[in-house]
């Protein structure tokens, strides 16, 4: 499979969503949105992949 920064570039970014970066979530905590902001993450992660999902096979069919 030949190199694709666009999907290097979601797969990375997916990677880092799905990290759990604290100093973060206890901002959100703190100012009392934690479950809009995981809320958010979640639905950043779903879109994500299926753009992933989505160049994936248009990658594959050229």
């Amino acid at each position: 499979m030949k190199i694709n920064p666009k999907i290097d570039a979601l797969q990375l970014m997916l990677t880092d969503l799905r990290t759990r970066n604290e100093p973060i979530r206890h901002k959100a905590a703190f100012k009392g949105c934690q479950p809009e902001f995981q809320s958010l993450v979640s639905r950043l992660i779903e879109q994500l992949e299926n753009e992933l999902n989505s160049e994936k096979i248009i990658n594959r069919d050229h």
